[in-house]
């Protein structure tokens, strides 16, 4: 029974280690988005921090702001989508079977 253990705790150590690893690399990715055909890009990395917002000078309307307000919205919950999806994707190989609710 005790070699079982040491065994388990051995894997969750060597789990929880890969678990890291891949939100390292996680956290190191790029992520794009734009909205508008192009007028507005957004970039982001895997820690949801918003690294660049590109805005094309003919979208930039005075009498019409609230378009280019839409457009980072829909650029910016584009690229967070993005980001949420792929990191769904890495981490749940490590919750998969596991049924840990909240973990992720």
């Amino acid at each position: 029974m005790k070699g079982n253990m040491n065994n388990m705790m051995k894997q969750m150590q060597k789990m929880q280690k890969k678990m890291m690893q891949a939100q390292d690399e996680l956290h190191e990715m790029a992520f794009e988005a734009s909205a508008g055909g192009g007028m507005v890009t957004i970039s982001a990395n895997g820690k949801k921090e918003i690294t660049d917002i590109q805005i094309k000078e003919e979208v930039v309307d005075p009498d019409d702001i609230e378009m280019l307000q839409d457009l980072i919205v829909a650029a910016v919950n584009d690229v967070m989508k993005q980001v949420d999806d792929k990191t769904n994707d890495t981490m749940g190989q490590f919750t998969k079977g596991l049924n840990v609710p909240g973990m992720f």
